[in-house]
């Protein structure tokens, strides 16, 4: 068992033992040389009462042998039931998702025949940190937390990727136009780190319009670099685009293991039944082959798969009239890739991962130094529903503040004291910012707390609060709609 590769499988959920039974068989009929420990997780791990959907010691196997090829699995609605999918990404630290889409035409009927393009997501940050908190009756938030860590790591994997497979350019896209500071912080390091690589080309877009560009013409694209949230959401786009979310594979790298997965989720409604398309967990197969240096085999099973979808072998998703020549099930079609092993495609050029490089994963890269951080004030939120904002604007000018003073009162980001802005209606959470009365003066955590305990003292909830600093001399918090 020595000269085998060590890797973890998990069947998963709905479609998941079948896509993965057809996998494993294709990848046994290739003569993977792998040593495979099983483990289970998903809906039944959840119902079990473990609210992580995984069991603790499944950890340590993972861990030891670093490489986990997963099948979709069910997270249960409601009932505080956190994503395993993002769990495991976040615990093992696998900060790239890497997911190709690349039109297979004429076979899969798809309107953009040269699209070939790579998504490369930011897997640990952004709002699927699933930090969640209801603060009012009528409110609740889901933080974005987003790094320069994080951004460095995810953008230079970027372009080394592009670089290590010699792609001409990187596409950084963000939502920065309104989200100054989260997304433009991930913006401004894309430009900063752009700089390294001069041999590439370097743009950005607006996560909206690029959305729409890749719906539009996907063509244009080469390398993608985005967020958590959105590159979830445009990798999906990109695939149907391409010819059917069935289709794609997806790798998620970090410094020490990774994870291969299919980009689709676990389909339970059509589970059961043989109709499931096996692709795109093969394909995330074919990426893990790759990535633990068996390009031979990978290229084997990747040539039998293109065989099959030029001789019009196809799965109901892609089946398509005048096209294709046979409508088969998940395990014919497995069937038909194993027949085809050995065999190299006629319209499409063979595949060969000899030479295939490897993305460099780079430790943590700080560009700059600790910046100067001073206090200037406080955002106080409080659950309220006891009148207008001009009449809780009036009360808490009244509250003792010690060197402090009430700015303004914003509802949902929009100003609301002073002046209210007129026909707008408000919630019942509040956010009221406290700053320094004599601009010169320092704010210490002592005047905070103070004014915290006058605020409650005179019958206010405070359900969450934000202190306001100055970094080297610039806001580092955003002015609210209005102010």
């Amino acid at each position: 068992m020595s000269d085998k590769v060590k890797i973890v499988v998990a069947n998963g959920d709905g479609i998941g033992p079948e896509i993965m039974d057809a996998t494993l068989r294709i990848l046994d009929a290739a003569g993977a040389p792998l040593d495979i420990a099983t483990i289970e997780i998903g809906e039944k791990v959840y119902k079990q009462g473990v609210s992580a959907g995984i069991q603790a010691d499944a950890w340590d196997l993972l861990r030891d042998r670093k490489v986990f090829l997963k099948a979709p699995i069910t997270t249960p609605q409601g009932g505080g039931y956190k994503s395993l999918n993002v769990t495991t990404r976040k615990t093992l630290g696998l900060y790239a998702n890497v997911r190709p889409c690349q039109s297979f035409h004429p076979y899969i009927v798809t309107r953009h025949p040269s699209m070939n393009l790579v998504i490369i997501r930011e897997n640990e940050e952004d709002l699927y940190a699933g930090i969640e908190h209801q603060q009012t009756a009528e409110v609740v938030q889901c933080l974005k937390l987003i790094s320069r860590p994080g951004c460095e790591k995810i953008v230079r994997y970027a372009f080394e990727y592009a670089r290590a497979y010699g792609r001409k350019k990187v596409t950084c896209m963000t939502k920065d136009n309104i989200m100054k500071m989260s997304d433009g912080l991930f913006h401004r390091v894309f430009d900063e780190i752009g700089k390294e690589y001069p041999d590439i080309n370097q743009e950005h877009w607006i996560i909206d319009i690029g959305s729409a560009l890749i719906a539009d013409t996907p063509e244009r694209f080469d390398v993608i670099v985005t967020l958590n949230l959105y590159g979830d959401i445009i990798s999906d786009i990109a695939a149907q685009v391409a010819g059917s979310v069935g289709l794609g594979g997806s790798a998620n790298i970090g410094d020490q293991c990774a994870m291969f997965e299919a980009i689709h989720g676990s389909a339970p409604t059509i589970a059961g039944q043989n109709i499931a398309n096996p692709s795109g967990l093969l394909n995330a197969a074919i990426m893990m082959l790759v990535h633990v240096n068996l390009p031979e085999v990978a290229a084997k099973i990747n040539n039998a798969w293109l065989c099959t979808l030029e001789d019009g072998i196809h799965t109901a998703d892609i089946f398509k009239m005048h096209v294709s020549e046979k409508k088969v099930g998940t395990r014919e079609f497995a069937d038909a890739v194993i027949e085809r092993m050995g065999k190299l495609p006629k319209h499409f050029a063979p595949v060969s991962y000899s030479d295939a490089p490897k993305a460099r994963v780079t430790e943590k890269q700080t560009v700059h130094q600790t910046k100067a951080k001073e206090l200037i004030g406080i955002d106080l939120f409080l659950d309220w529903s006891n009148g207008a904002a001009q009449e809780l604007g009036d009360r808490l000018a009244q509250v003792p503040q010690d060197g402090l003073k009430l700015l303004t009162i914003t509802n949902r980001g929009v100003k609301a004291w002073p002046d209210d802005i007129p026909g707008k209606s408000f919630t019942d959470h509040w956010c009221c910012r406290f700053t320094r009365k004599d601009e010169s003066a320092a704010v210490t955590k002592a005047q905070l707390m103070q004014l915290m305990q006058e605020v409650t003292d005179a019958g206010y909830d405070i359900v969450k609060t934000e202190n306001l600093y100055y970094f080297d001399g610039v806001r580092g918090y955003s002015l609210g709609q209005g102010e």
